[in-house]
């Protein structure tokens, strides 16, 4: 098994070594060591920022969510009971934050993206012959991750966040579930329809297919961190 692969299953992990000390931190946090929810914002708030960042796709709204998910999560840290990992209750405290505001100050979008389509009207994706339209055209990181950017802001937001917290956080199944207050069958359909319109949308512009070009970006990110 290779070292990506150890760690990928150690983040999945509910048991695992960050899983374990979130629990130390969640148990300080309940037993009135206030400083120690600081500790627990530094670990996760960069994961959830980006999270919000692909739902709301508006910075002064990611900002305020943010602050509004955690200082929620302060308030009901003692309800916390460790049956999720304290990762995966905090996504849900902030993706149900960010459908409020959606909702509040943005009705009609949200209204319009809020349900499965209807029988019949799922996407269906084209054919994609050839993915390679241009074969002297190489892509940088740089284009590549503008080009998923503009992708996941271009779907649906149902599908949007099932491929943000899948895809992109790396959840399980049943965590992305749990968060989205979904059935586990319901995550795969939404996340494999998400994944064909990613592909769709990228596919003019790569020369290899996207998801292995993701796996290596996703492998140097690991190096050089």
């Amino acid at each position: 098994m290779t070292p990506d692969k150890r760690a990928d299953i150690a983040r999945k992990d509910p048991s695992g070594p960050e899983a374990a000390e979130d629990q130390v931190l969640v148990r300080r946090v309940q037993e009135g060591e206030r400083d120690a929810f600081t500790l627990l914002v530094r670990r996760h708030e960069r994961s959830v920022y980006w999270i919000l960042h692909g739902i709301l796709q508006n910075q002064a709204d990611v900002e305020e969510v943010l602050q509004e998910s955690f200082l929620k999560a302060f308030v009901h840290i003692q309800g916390f009971r460790g049956e999720a990992r304290f990762s995966t209750w905090l996504t849900q405290i902030a993706i149900n934050e960010a459908r409020m505001r959606l909702r509040k100050y943005r009705p009609a979008l949200y209204d319009s993206l809020d349900e499965e389509p209807p029988e019949g009207k799922e996407f269906r994706p084209r054919e994609l012959a050839d993915w390679r339209p241009n074969p002297e055209e190489d892509l940088s990181q740089e284009e590549m991750a503008a080009l998923l950017q503009r992708a996941i802001r271009a779907l649906p937001r149902i599908y949007r966040e099932v491929f943000l917290l899948r895809d992109v956080e790396r959840l399980t199944n049943e965590e992305a579930a749990t968060v989205l207050a979904i059935s586990v069958p319901a995550t795969k359909t939404r996340l494999l329809r998400a994944r064909l319109m990613v592909r769709e949308f990228l596919a003019p512009h790569l020369r290899t297919r996207w998801h292995d070009r993701l796996r290596r970006r996703g492998k140097g990110q690991g190096r050089s961190g």
